[in-house]
């Protein structure tokens, strides 16, 4: 791994160089329909983005390269493997002269976490690379590579809140209040896969019965207190929260520490897991929550802040 020269997130961009934020996924319900007779879980999810993200930039010119530094840079893995890198390369095979250039990343979020920090990556890559380039973000392109780079890229590429449904690519789009909300990991991974292996469906076998597939979704009018809201997710679930509890009890831990903190109105896993949430009336709750977590747990990564 090769680390960059950029130490400090806020620090200036030089001349020339495109910055985008990868923020953080909060999957706030997570329904898996079945799973599909070519091995793909179809899904149905509530998405929020929270205002912690990673921070990747891109210097056009050049060879296509990656750089990382942050606090959680060593987690990144080999870069060749990098979801950035890989997005840049699907997309240079489908857009004739494609500029690239260096990537730097600078890594806050935890990986394999279920907030999909490297899904962030690669959408914020996708979306310097069609600033570099002049494309549209909804060009027909760009969204093919996004899908085809993971399934929680697509999602990814606006960062706005949504309903996710199919194996990632359907997209609603939801007006949602600003939540305040605390996000806590226990800093272990938890590999997507070895989740969905847990849950144990096979090819062609459905969750949920008919009646709930073809059931349309209702969620609050736009203008919704953040109580109505709160409590629409209330009635829904993570479907990915047991298996991966069985996978990393741990997770359990941490979604008790959640529930005991005051003020609490909402706590779940996100995505695979490990990362868990919960929902406040407002910030000064949420950050007293954060600093009880904090406290119990020095070893946890915490954040505090709003999901939208």
């Amino acid at each position: 791994m090769t680390s960059g020269a950029t130490t400090d997130a806020a620090a200036n961009s030089i001349a020339g160089e495109f910055v985008e934020e990868a923020r953080a996924k909060v999957n706030l319900t997570l329904r898996v329909v079945g799973r599909r007779v070519d091995g793909y879980h179809d899904l149905e999810s509530v998405v929020a983005f929270a205002d912690c993200a990673d921070r990747l930039t891109l210097l056009p010119g050049g060879p296509l390269r990656l750089r990382t530094s942050g606090p959680l840079a060593d987690a990144c893995g080999e870069v060749d493997d990098n979801l950035v890198l890989k997005a840049a390369r699907l997309l240079a095979e489908r857009v004739e002269g494609l500029k690239s250039g260096t990537f730097t990343l600078y890594k806050v979020l935890p990986v394999a976490a279920g907030i999909g920090g490297g899904s962030a990556d690669a959408a914020a890559a996708l979306r310097l690379l069609a600033r570099a380039n002049g494309l549209a973000t909804d060009d027909a392109r760009l969204i093919e590579v996004a899908g085809l780079t993971g399934a929680d890229v697509p999602v990814c590429v606006p960062s706005r809140a949504c309903v996710m449904t199919g194996v990632g690519e359907k997209l609603v789009a939801l007006k949602l209040p600003k939540l305040a909300s605390v996000l806590v990991n226990p800093r272990v991974a938890v590999a997507t896969k070895d989740v969905f292996a847990a849950l144990g469906l096979r090819n062609g076998e459905l969750l949920v019965g008919v009646t709930d597939v073809i059931q349309a979704i209702v969620w609050p009018e736009d203008g919704a207190s953040t109580g109505d809201w709160i409590e629409a997710f209330g009635s829904g679930t993570n479907d990915l929260e047991e298996p991966a509890k069985r996978i990393q009890p741990v997770i359990g831990g941490v979604l008790s520490a959640l529930g005991e903190c005051r003020g609490a109105k909402l706590v779940r896993m996100s995505g695979s897991g490990a990362t868990c949430f919960a929902i406040f009336d407002d910030a000064a709750a949420a950050q007293t929550a954060a600093e009880k977590v904090r406290l119990a747990h020095p070893e946890w990564w915490v954040h505090a802040g709003s999901l939208s």
